[in-house]
């Protein structure tokens, strides 16, 4: 497999990568993922680097790419030594690792695209430079209709759907009564100063919340500097929340699985939403923005509730609403578990195993 996006750092497609190769190896394949990498130290021993990370801006965020002629080298002479049955490219049009080895493919290729932006400048200006190379792949995997419209408007194709997965029962914890509190806990995970997460909406309805419930208290995990963002929420009010920082995934399944409310502000580029269905697995009923993708993952309001993109108001009146009504979100969060037991990598990987074995034969 080739992963574009550096592997010591956490992120929905290095953690996808990551999860189908263990899962890819119990059950009895041999597995070899190429990808960017700083801290070598941090990598499996599946992991081969491809070279050091260059932050890049790209999809409204930032992406630590891999490129140039060591990386070229690298990929060729892995390709060569590898003599892989499939090889597994995810994201082929990132201007990275992938894209080299897409290049310098000779084995049947498999790509998987997760990016959900149709009106991405990227793959819109690569496109015809990606078209020739685009032919070399037998089969393509979309992680969301969402990604598969980007694929399709972009660079053509018509891909299979196959969701990005979870480990299910990794989330399965009991509750710990440190993340509780009297009014209601509420719960932000991720890069808290990227703008498309999302949370200085949730901030900014924070006034609104305490003033019905004083006893909340809200907790944001995930990294980046908090300096600015504590500058949307009013002084007397910055005692309801606390900063986490990056937590490890004991901690982060243990907070899904203690708090009244998981909050997902998110205002776009999501082409899934895997967080969501981390927090469903977990236990804990999911307030979201009505992106589409979100929207699929929560099936229309049937696995947690929606309010409009970057409305604060409209947010805090929603999730004021979920914490009253205690049966409503205890029967939200008791159909979201077990429709996230979909998602398990254990059911997935099947699917993904059939599509190799069609370029296999071919």
């Amino acid at each position: 497999m080739v992963c574009p996006y550096s592997l010591d750092v956490p992120g929905g497609v290095q953690n996808h990568v990551r999860d189908l190769a263990e899962e890819l190896i119990r059950i009895g394949h041999e597995v070899s993922v190429l990808a960017p990498a700083d801290d070598l130290g941090a990598l499996p021993e599946y992991v081969v680097p491809a070279g050091g990370a260059v932050p890049v801006p790209y999809n409204g965020s930032v992406a630590r790419l891999a490129f140039g002629p060591m990386v070229a080298a690298r990929t060729r002479r892995w390709l060569r030594d590898g003599h892989f049955d499939v090889l597994h490219i995810h994201e082929p049009a990132v201007p990275s690792v992938s894209v080299i080895a897409l290049w310098a493919a000779r084995d049947p290729v498999v790509a998987t695209f997760h990016t959900s932006n149709t009106r991405s400048r990227a793959m819109s200006s690569a496109s015809t430079m990606l078209r020739p190379s685009m032919e070399k792949i037998g089969a393509r995997i979309a992680v969301s209709d969402h990604a598969r419209r980007t694929l399709v408007q972009h660079l053509g194709g018509e891909p299979v759907i196959i969701p990005n997965g979870i480990y299910v029962d990794r989330f399965a914890v009991p509750p710990n009564p440190r993340w509780s509190a009297p009014d209601g806990s509420l719960l932000f995970l991720g890069r808290i100063d990227e703008s498309r997460k999302g949370l200085p909406t949730l901030l900014r309805a924070l006034p609104t919340l305490l003033r019905e419930r004083p006893g909340l208290h809200l907790y944001v995990a995930g990294r980046g500097d908090v300096d600015d963002l504590l500058d949307l929420v009013p002084t007397a009010d910055r005692h309801a929340v606390t900063f986490l920082g990056r937590v490890d995934d004991a901690t982060r399944a243990e907070l899904m699985a203690s708090v009244d409310l998981y909050v997902a502000p998110n205002t776009g580029g999501e082409s899934f939403g895997i967080v969501l269905v981390e927090a469903m697995a977990a236990g804990a009923p999911v307030l979201s923005s009505d992106l589409p993708a979100f929207r699929s993952v929560l099936e229309d309001g049937q696995l947690g509730a929606t309010y409009p993109v970057g409305d604060s108001e409209a947010l805090a009146r929603t999730a004021l609403d979920l914490l009253a009504d205690d049966d409503r979100r205890l029967a939200v969060r008791d159909l979201a578990q077990r429709a996230a037991r979909r998602y398990d990598w254990s059911v997935l990987t099947r699917d993904i195993v059939l599509v190799y074995e069609t370029v296999v034969e071919t």
